[in-house]
């Protein structure tokens, strides 16, 4: 294994560090209303991390962007505002199916979106290729994977709730059809990142060719679409802000809630990011077999996160159980993914 291949594998297991990691910046902030941790967190990846990446890191980025079609620089923007939105839908999801069902459908949802249509679409004489097999055959697998983790917390909170009792009447919860629509919309529209990433590519290109090294031409994509995604959260976390008084928490928060607001709004794009860079080394087929790598890694270290933190202190056996079998599920995923890309590159 070439020494490139090596570092595209350690930046996306990075990546996905970063995706798992920053959802701490919501349970840490316990006086903020999820609102306001949500809202100041895509207020700071909208400001922080795109734009000055890209305007740092790329020659004349303004040229570039005038020597690319408006009809693509658009559409990125738009895929952005996509992702956006199915990150809100995916907190509507959770809360109408419940964490197991939602998190298999979501992310299996994801994989297909993300991974195999893009790859179907511009790889389809890749499709019955060793690789196209195995890379399907990864992310099937990386679904039983997360479909184990998402049984052991629903075991761990069927455990919890015995001893707590339940928070709002069931009838307040969307119908069960409604969740499902809730999970369809979030699992297509959360993969907008990734079309984004590969419909862009003559972004990356006109970049490159203005002379901006060739690990960082990504940013001038991610530019446009973290602008239309982060956008579209802070907007939305302002309305909540607005509409329910929570503007009122920020006083009460100390300096530990504003350093994990910010840690939110730097690892939640910086991990994105890097995954752009991983694509990049890890060749032709990186951005197709990457991405569901990135999700197995954030997952992994989501989860890993939860344990330090004390959320699966109390749990039962039964929920120890299926979070192991999950993981080792997702580690053999993870290693079939690698191997996908090796069987593609030569072919």
């Amino acid at each position: 294994m070439s020494s490139i291949i090596c570092l595209g594998l350690f930046l996306v297991l990075l990546a996905g560090a970063l995706e798992g990691l920053f959802s701490l910046g919501l349970t840490r902030t316990p006086k903020w209303r999820w609102e306001v941790s949500w809202g100041l967190g895509s207020l700071i990846a909208l400001v922080v991390v795109p734009w000055p990446l890209a305007l740092s890191t790329i020659p004349n980025l303004w040229a570039v962007y005038s020597n690319v079609p408006a009809g693509i620089l658009f559409t990125t923007f738009l895929l952005g505002v996509g992702w956006g939105v199915g990150g809100i839908f995916w907190g509507k999801a959770i809360a109408s199916v419940g964490m197991a069902l939602g998190v298999s459908l979501l992310m299996g949802l994801i994989c297909a979106s993300g991974s195999l249509a893009p790859f179907v679409f511009y790889q389809h004489t890749k499709i019955i290729t060793g690789g196209g097999l195995a890379l399907m055959a990864a992310i099937v697998i990386m679904v039983i994977g997360v479909a184990c983790v998402a049984k052991a917390g629903a075991v761990k909170e069927a455990d919890f709730s015995k001893t707590s009792s339940p928070i709002g009447p069931a009838s307040s919860r969307p119908s069960f059809v409604i969740g499902l629509l809730f999970c369809l919309i979030s699992g297509i529209l959360s993969a907008c990142v990734n079309f984004a990433f590969i419909f862009g590519a003559d972004i990356a290109v006109a970049a490159q060719r203005s002379g901006a090294p060739v690990w960082a031409r990504g940013f001038a994509i991610w530019a446009l679409a973290f602008t239309g995604g982060y956008l579209v959260n802070f907007l939305y976390a302002l309305f909540l802000v607005v509409k329910n008084e929570s503007w009122r928490d920020i006083a009460h928060g100390d300096i530990s809630h504003f350093f994990w607001v910010t840690f939110m709004g730097i690892a939640w794009p910086a991990g994105i990011a890097i995954y752009g860079i991983a694509a990049f080394f890890l060749g032709d087929y990186g951005a197709y077999v990457a991405f569901p790598m990135m999700l197995v890694c954030s997952i992994l270290f989501g989860n890993l996160a939860g344990a330090v933190t004390g959320e699966w202190r109390g749990a039962s056996s039964g929920a120890i159980r299926w979070m192991v079998l999950g993981v080792c599920v997702l580690v053999f995923a993870l290693t079939v993914l690698g191997w996908s890309n090796s069987l593609l590159a030569k072919t």
